[in-house]
């Protein structure tokens, strides 16, 4: 199997986590279960009521980072930080505070980077970090650096500098050598670094704070064996569903590859979303030799 397939199914399947998460966004698991039984197919709704297929912010937003990785043929903060305000200024239906508040100092002072706070700890920076790690692939310092920076511009918390670096080591990792005891090891290398990370047999909230976010997403991928068992697990946990589905999509994509992306939910997703990835990913990875 090629990186370049690899790849794809990453951002592929990142939205598709998104868009089956927001349909239980802000569930209990026990909302979900009574409403839903299992929930396993892309049909919309949940409380921004979204056509089947329609993504959130997580998917909008990484998809403007993207844009401007290509445009500008490497990273300018400036540039994506357009994009951020371009994209607000539309009118999405969903935005988090964190993220409306950095774009709006952008767009207010023309800053890329605020003042660190300790609200600034949610998932709003790691969630649209996917195509970072495709476009860095052959570079991955550069990768760290680009990283944090775009997280900054809306997000200033050491928690979510390292989960933005941790999982874009991850992907680019599942990418070139998908074997998931190595992975393993990457994973426990960060939660040595801070233990609050730990997720083991993790049972816990899923909630928006990075923590709790990503130990959601790691127990998730390295507890099942499948992409798509790992996806129903995790949207199934209710809360930031379509984050926790988006992040755990991008790397259960990375490491299982397109051919175990079930076809009723890459047809699932919206059209013009699925062409975006399969136009744009190939561009991102091409980014990588001379990304610096």
């Amino acid at each position: 199997m090629t990186i370049e397939n690899r790849a794809l199914a990453s951002f592929l399947g990142f939205a598709i986590g998104d868009a089956l998460g927001a349909t239980v966004e802000f569930m209990t698991e026990r909302e979900i279960a009574a409403t839903h039984g299992v929930h396993k197919n892309i049909v919309g709704g949940g409380w921004l009521k979204l056509k089947p297929g329609a993504i959130t912010d997580d998917t909008q937003m990484s998809l403007a980072l993207a844009r401007s990785l290509i445009k500008t043929q490497g990273f300018d903060a400036h540039d994506i930080a357009q994009n951020f305000a371009d994209w607000l200024r539309s009118g999405p239906l969903d935005v988090g505070n964190t993220c409306r508040r950095g774009i709006r100092r952008f767009m207010t002072h023309g800053t890329v980077e605020g003042q660190r706070s300790e609200g600034d700890a949610g998932n709003g920076a790691v969630m649209r970090v996917t195509p970072i790690a495709l476009a860095t692939l052959k570079r991955p310092d550069a990768g760290e650096g680009w990283a944090v920076a775009q997280g900054r511009i809306t997000h200033h918390h050491e928690r979510s500098d390292a989960a933005c670096v941790w999982f874009v080591r991850l992907i680019q990792h599942a990418l070139v050598a998908p074997d998931k005891a190595r992975l393993k090891g990457l994973a426990d290398e960060w939660v040595e670094q801070d233990q609050a990370f730990r997720f083991t047999a993790y049972k816990g909230p899923s909630t928006a704070y990075v923590v709790d976010t990503m130990r959601t997403v790691l127990a998730g991928f390295f507890e099942t064996d499948s992409f798509e068992d790992c996806l129903i697990r995790v949207v199934n946990r209710g809360d930031d569903a379509d984050t926790t589905g988006a992040l755990v999509g991008a790397l259960a994509g990375a490491y299982y590859g397109m051919q175990a992306l079930p076809k009723r939910w890459v047809k699932g997703l919206s059209r013009d979303v699925r062409e975006e990835i399969y136009a744009i990913t190939p561009q991102l990875l091409a980014l990588g030799d001379g990304a610096g």
